[in-house]
């Protein structure tokens, strides 16, 4: 790309005109849409695989695994990678074992292709955050709440629609329809993002090297143990929340069951101003408010009304979701050199948070029930709280 060229998309991307900002979101939007969807079909693949909650639970989250994998590949390796391309490209190989999940003849195959998903979703998704750190230096708050707001919106839209294509056509054959959403994003990528110069890598770096750097900033291991804590409690409710519903006194139909999460409707609504707020109060007054706001959700799951259930989720989904928006700009912001490998970073300590929350947190569940499952998540969305107390808006050296 020329200089020229360059210089004027900066302006518009620093900008963030409401046309970009929807941009961003659609894209998140079909980046991880797979991810969420499958929670809300989760205990029909149960039966169909006659496994525990918990089997199906770690099954279907063991796309974490990938992301978190992906995630420090990608962050060590994307220097000198044009971020268009290799976003593209990324989109439309998660198109791949996405329909072959509707072929998977077990639980392993199953395992092993969701895995395979999160390879393949990080990649994407690594390196849009890094792409917009890149091209909105000065709006990297606003542009990362964008896009984490279309994260929400395919926790939102994707069950609903997953669980409307299952009562259709099956759990199984519903993945058929994801795949089609993977190749959507490509062809959306390929003609709505710029392209960008690779960053030259010095022919004497090590590929650890960047990470070792990061890793020995107290700030950026900080806001990482954040990510892991943020995303074992929303993955822990939120993978097992379905079969509290679908049993007495709430027995809801798989219908009702995907219309409950309409619970992240709020969400969408809130997310977009992360990053405003924070540019006024700090990170380390919105983190923890935003988690207290979570916390009072979780005890609102523990009564036996349905209303309070929803109204406790809906709680959670605001919390949860404004404080990953908050985490994730703040990455981008104080990170020193090589954004691409702290997002890799923060985002592998993020997805590894999910996967342990959803072992852990179903253990929980199947041993000692939904009470002890809820205490779980609470301890570690409670100690992300602390945590983000000690946050500040630079770099601590």
């Amino acid at each position: 790309m020329s200089t020229a060229a360059s210089q004027m998309i900066a302006p518009t991307m620093a900008r963030l005109t409401p046309a970009r900002s929807l941009l961003i979101g659609v894209i998140g939007f079909l980046t991880l849409v797979d991810l969420f969807a499958t929670q809300a079909i989760l205990p029909s693949l149960a039966a169909e695989y006659d496994v525990m909650p918990s089997e199906i639970g770690v099954a279907a989250n063991s796309t974490t695994l990938g992301m978190a994998i992906a995630g420090l590949l990608v962050g060590a390796f994307s220097a000198n990678i044009e971020r268009k391309r290799a976003i593209t490209l990324s989109l439309l190989m998660l198109s791949v074992p996405t329909a072959m999940l509707t072929f998977a003849p077990n639980l392993t195959v199953f395992a092993l292709l969701r895995v395979t998903q999160g390879l393949f979703m990080a990649g994407a998704f690594t390196l849009t955050l890094t792409h917009l750190a890149e091209r909105c230096e000065h709006r990297t708050a606003a542009a990362l709440a964008a896009y984490v707001t279309g994260v929400v919106a395919s926790n939102l839209i994707g069950r609903l629609t997953a669980a409307f294509v299952a009562g259709l056509v099956g759990a199984s054959s519903s993945f058929l329809f994801f795949a089609a959403l993977n190749v959507a994003g490509a062809i959306l990528v390929a003609l709505a993002l710029t392209r960008n110069e690779p960053a030259e890598m010095l022919e004497s770096r090590r590929f650890w090297s960047a990470w070792s750097r990061h890793l020995a900033q107290p700030a950026l291991r900080r806001i990482f143990a954040i990510g892991f804590l943020i995303l074992f409690g929303f993955i822990g409710i939120f993978t097992y929340v379905g079969f509290v519903l679908m049993r007495p006194p709430h027995a809801l139909s798989m219908t009702a069951l995907g219309l409950v999460f309409l619970v992240f409707a709020p969400s969408m609504i809130t997310t977009p101003a992360a990053g405003r707020i924070t540019d006024r109060f700090g990170p380390a007054v919105t983190v923890p408010a935003s988690l207290a706001i979570a916390l009072l959700g979780l005890a609102l799951l523990l009564l036996p009304s349905l209303v309070a259930v929803l109204a406790g989720m809906t709680l959670v989904g605001i919390g949860t979701f404004f404080a990953q928006a908050v985490a994730t700009g703040h990455v981008g912001r104080i990170a020193q050199g090589d954004k691409a490998a702290a997002s890799g970073l923060y985002l592998s300590a993020y997805y590894c948070g999910g996967l342990f929350g959803a072992a852990a947190v179903g253990q929980l569940y199947d041993r000692l029930g939904w009470f002890a499952a809820v205490a779980g998540a609470f301890a570690a969305l409670g100690l992300a709280a602390v945590l983000g107390a000690g946050l500040t808006m630079k770099e601590q050296k």
